[in-house]
């Protein structure tokens, strides 16, 4: 769907365009595991082809695993994907947030080409090579930023669903380092 709007009040391309879009890149941006108990936090950024926005893109949190890994595929096939790491170490030692940031601005390293202009979820953004606005709850507000949601979830979910074989007993693979009841359980 070209430069899709939605009709109910999910993400759509109007961020991008206030932004300058399609004349300008626009990149979205989220990350996945900060609020997690144990785990990598994982970034991703996206530009999206305004001619190729696929359909259903919304927060990631809001979609199954099996609508996931369906938009990941698409995602992939039809827009430059960057994607970035904060390693527990990091977490450990600089703070969850600036694994955050650095995970953020490794992710936009990681594009093939830099953005004219990125549009970060949450309120706060990492140094980056180009003009950047936070965007409060913009995983459920731009397409590309839904997009970037999409794939650093996917990507975290697949890495603690592996260390599961590393861990084994903790559960990884069903609460993906997440405060489930079933993973304080085997902490304790």
């Amino acid at each position: 769907m070209s430069e899709k709007t939605s009709l109910f009040g999910g993400p759509d391309f109007s961020l991008e365009r206030a932004a300058g879009a399609p004349k300008l890149r626009i990149a979205g941006i989220d990350e996945a595991g900060r609020g997690a108990w144990a785990g990598p936090v994982v970034a991703a950024a996206v530009v999206l082809d305004p001619a190729h926005i696929p359909d259903g893109l919304d927060d990631s949190k809001r979609l199954s695993a099996k609508k996931r890994d369906a938009l990941y595929d698409i995602i992939t096939g039809h827009a430059e994907v960057g994607v970035g790491y904060g390693s527990v170490e990091q977490v450990e030692v600089r703070n969850v947030l600036n694994a955050t940031m650095d995970a953020m601005r490794d992710a936009v390293a990681d594009l093939p080409a830099p953005p004219d202009i990125a549009l970060v979820d949450g309120n706060k953004t990492p140094l980056l090579p180009c003009k950047a606005d936070a965007v409060i709850g913009g995983d459920g507000r731009s397409v590309s930023i839904a997009a970037a949601s999409i794939i650093a979830k996917t990507v975290r979910d697949e890495l603690m669903t592996g260390a599961e074989l590393r861990f084994s007993g903790y559960g990884f693979a069903g609460h993906k380092g997440y405060g489930a009841a079933a993973h304080m359980q085997a902490i304790q």
